[in-house]
């Protein structure tokens, strides 16, 4: 009998400290080896001419289910996601948000054979639930998504509230993702354009604006200091709003800041010709490209904590139907993420290191994961992205995964490209497509005590 079940062979493996010749090799599950040496295994994969890398960890995923499932489910969502190198989720869909702990074991019930990934679940702050944190914690969720505007039918937490929130999650250990756009001046904002008539699609910039992003995180950040909580602020749009996010962390908040590709991507006036396609929040913000260029360099030089999607799809159906201010935020972004910033690796803007740090370890890290995830040493779990670095592609519709069914990087060009995939030393994808098994796994949280 071989002394491993896997073996991944000739290949370079990549962490945040650097680049190695080493084999991994898995048993029952797990690493329990790297080295040079070769080794014999029940299968031995050939990595000659690829990067290693251990399974890309997205915190920020919506798959709507249970919800509306035309939108989004988790067999196609984590196809979507192995597919394309990530072995690990945190979702929270806002559909059918989990407020209470009869929530959260309805939902892990559903999710049961659902996911080709493994998963952990969040936690939505509704008011009225301030009581539920503490026994939603210790029952397994990863984190608590707080809104400080009214965004997909969550209610905003502000105020008193939010310090109360805040409070409760830093009594009892937790950690928190905080979408910051402030109440007040959207809902003025909205009051204004509604007043004007506008239902053109640059009405999305001066509804979603910089100062709503700006004012909502420097309260959060007062507040976040005050209560020694773990928080994060989701998808942070801006070089300013980084700004506001680091000098809270110097001040001694334990405040970090996570970054999405859209806003090192896509340009504030794209709204104008691609419409409700172009419908997230907060809004796309480059204007030009210095703008660009200084956020490219601050997730190069450590301002943006880690990567994630915001995945948050909607058909192309259902982002045409109706009009602009009734259409779904959101973007689909699981079948493109990683290969947008290996390419962005391959083009000299970050370093393949860069990469795994961003989107494995480090979120994995932040919400407690590792050193079960993130990392391919000795005891995590055998979640190996095999990875060309020279494969060429080019975006297409027809070979999205998600129920989406479309990308909004349609038509781009680049480089780098997962060949294989293995989630705990079981290949879930290869060639870009998913293998039809559904062997994901609930991961509880860090504060759990089931």
């Amino acid at each position: 009998m071989s002394e491993f079940e896997l073996a991944v062979v000739g290949g370079t493996l990549v962490t945040p400290a650097g680049r190695s010749r080493s084999n991994v090799y898995v048993r029952d599950g797990r690493v329990a080896l790297v080295d040079e040496g070769v080794h014999q295994a029940a299968e031995t994969v050939d990595a000659g001419g690829l990067m290693v890398m251990p399974g890309m960890v997205d915190t920020h995923v919506h798959l709507m289910d249970p919800g509306d499932s035309t939108r989004e489910d988790f067999p196609s969502g984590t196809g979507a996601a192995a597919a394309n190198g990530v072995t690990t989720i945190v979702e929270h869909t806002h559909g059918h948000p989990v407020r209470t702990v009869t929530e959260l074991r309805e939902k892990l019930v559903h999710l049961r054979s659902r996911s080709r990934v493994d998963f952990g679940l969040a936690a939505h702050v509704w008011e009225e639930h301030i009581t539920d944190l503490s026994e939603l914690w210790t029952s397994g969720v990863a984190f608590f998504k707080i809104f400080t505007c009214t965004t997909h039918g969550v209610p905003a937490i502000e105020g008193d509230t939010m310090s109360a929130v805040l409070d409760e999650v830093g009594r009892i250990g937790g950690n928190c993702l905080i979408h910051c756009e402030d109440e007040t001046l959207t809902v003025e904002a909205e009051r204004r354009l509604h007043e004007q008539g506008r239902t053109d699609p640059g009405l999305l910039i001066e509804w979603r604006t910089r100062p709503a992003e700006e004012v909502a995180v420097q309260a959060v950040a007062i507040l976040a200091r005050q209560a020694s909580v773990r928080a994060t602020i989701a998808h942070v749009s801006t070089p300013e709003v980084a700004a506001l996010v680091a000098s809270a962390r110097k001040s001694g908040a334990d405040l970090v800041a996570e970054a999405c590709p859209q806003y090192f991507l896509m340009r504030e006036d794209e709204v104008l010709g691609e419409g409700a396609l172009r419908k997230f929040t907060p809004p796309a913000r480059i204007r030009n490209d210095r703008e660009e260029r200084a956020m490219w360099d601050l997730l190069d030089d450590g301002g943006f904590n880690h990567i994630s999607t915001d995945h948050a799809p909607s058909t192309l159906d259902q982002k045409s139907r109706g009009g602009f201010w009734d259409i779904h935020f959101g973007l689909p972004g699981l079948d493109t993420t990683l290969r947008l910033f290996l390419d962005a690796a391959a083009s000299g803007r970050l370093r393949y290191e860069d990469v795994v740090s961003l989107y494995s370890e480090a979120p994995a890290r932040r919400y407690g994961f590792y050193p079960r995830k993130g990392h391919l040493g000795v005891g995590a779990d055998g979640d190996i992205v095999l990875v060309d670095p020279q494969r060429e592609w080019v975006i297409e519709n027809s070979a999205v995964i998600s129920r989406a069914g479309w990308s909004p990087y349609a038509g781009r060009r680049g480089r780098g490209s997962v060949e294989a995939v293995y989630l705990r030393g079981r290949k879930i994808a290869s060639g870009g497509r998913p293998v039809e098994e559904f062997n994901g796994r609930f991961l509880p949280g860090e504060g759990s005590r089931i």
